[in-house]
């Protein structure tokens, strides 16, 4: 994938994040990977984090179950390239979020991933924003708990490397997210402030209405958190999307980017053949012979909408027929002298 794939083409990149929900284990992470497949998703997106990268040493000592959790859930650099190599064979692109300079260099360097996903708890890291952005990769940048004045910030650290391959995701980081706080109109502000990027949006709330809400405002991207079975317990996996929604989801916001269609106002040939169906033509309200000078009771409009249209009547009232008309018949304009 290159930044092309964020374009506003009519189709959204829809993003499948695994996030932990595959519990460490690689043979449930490629389930998970022919379920994404199949329900349409774009992408498949790990996290890059590790015990050492994620907590400091103090929260560990404090938090002991929190190492294990992290340990347990973590996946190595063998298995996100087993992962990686996994998804080429099953057509479907594969990133992850890096949580370290070491993390970033894997991901860019060795397994070059299509673009490198920025987590919001990064907003307000300048220097590792930078790092990401001088691999000169196409970045997608999260928004949770910032401030418009962070997310500007953010993108100029960004572009200060010379880096503008940038997609923005309007974000609420709370899982699950309620609908009353997504502010999904943050969109549109983002697509003002930011109009040289795209803008996306990733979806912590339950259901699939709110992402496509978000399509319909002109998401170019769509992240939401994936799972095959949300009953398990996990980091974040209760609020996770199983299969038969995500699928649901992917049909129906690929089915709202196609039905956003042109600013311009164009009817389809579709539409045309309906006009002539559906429209109405002008046809005799009685019976007419040659010669007589028509006035306007003498005719009315009713379908089909092939003839001549209601809003030439005026044109009609006054011009002289050349034949016999029986009544309801469907005036034709090479039956009339037209009034001129």
């Amino acid at each position: 994938m290159n930044n092309d794939r964020f374009a506003k083409d009519n189709r959204t990149y829809i993003i499948a994040e695994m996030n932990s929900s595959h519990n460490g284990n690689l043979d449930t992470a490629k389930k998970m990977i022919d379920s994404a497949a199949e329900c349409g998703c774009d992408c498949v997106k790990f996290q890059s984090w590790t015990s050492d990268t994620l907590y400091s040493e103090e929260y560990y000592k404090n938090n002991p179950i929190s190492e294990r959790i992290v340990k347990k859930f973590s996946i190595s650099e063998d298995g996100l390239k087993e992962l990686c190599d996994y998804c080429r064979t099953k057509g479907i692109d594969f990133s992850s979020t890096p949580y370290s300079e070491k993390e970033v260099d894997f991901l860019a360097d060795t397994l070059d991933v299509p673009f490198i996903k920025i987590a919001s708890m990064e907003i307000n890291n300048p220097d590792f924003l930078k790092y990401i952005a001088g691999k000169n990769k196409p970045v997608i940048l999260s928004t949770g708990m910032s401030t418009i004045e962070e997310i500007e910030e953010a993108v100029r650290a960004i572009e200060s490397t010379g880096n503008d391959k940038i997609c923005i995701l309007h974000c609420v980081s709370v899982y699950p997210a309620d609908a009353g706080e997504i502010n999904l109109m943050n969109i549109r502000m983002l697509q003002d402030r930011f109009d040289k990027y795209r803008i996306g949006y990733s979806d912590h709330t339950i259901g699939h209405e709110v992402a496509c809400a978000a399509v319909a405002l002109g998401a170019s991207v769509i992240e939401k958190h994936f799972t095959l079975d949300n009953s398990k317990m996990g980091m974040d996996n209760n609020m996770a999307t199983e299969p038969e929604e995500m699928k649901a989801l992917v049909t129906a916001c690929r089915n709202v980017a196609r039905a956003m269609g042109s600013y311009d106002r164009v009817l389809s040939e579709n539409e045309r053949v309906q006009a002539a169906k559906m429209r109405r033509s002008v046809i005799s309200a009685r019976e007419l012979h040659k010669g007589d000078v028509l006035s306007r009771e003498d005719l009315e409009v009713k379908r089909p909408g092939d003839g001549i249209p209601p809003a030439m009547l005026p044109k009609l009232v006054g011009s002289t027929i050349r034949k016999d008309y029986p009544k309801g018949y469907q005036i034709k304009e090479e039956d009339i002298d037209l009034r001129r």
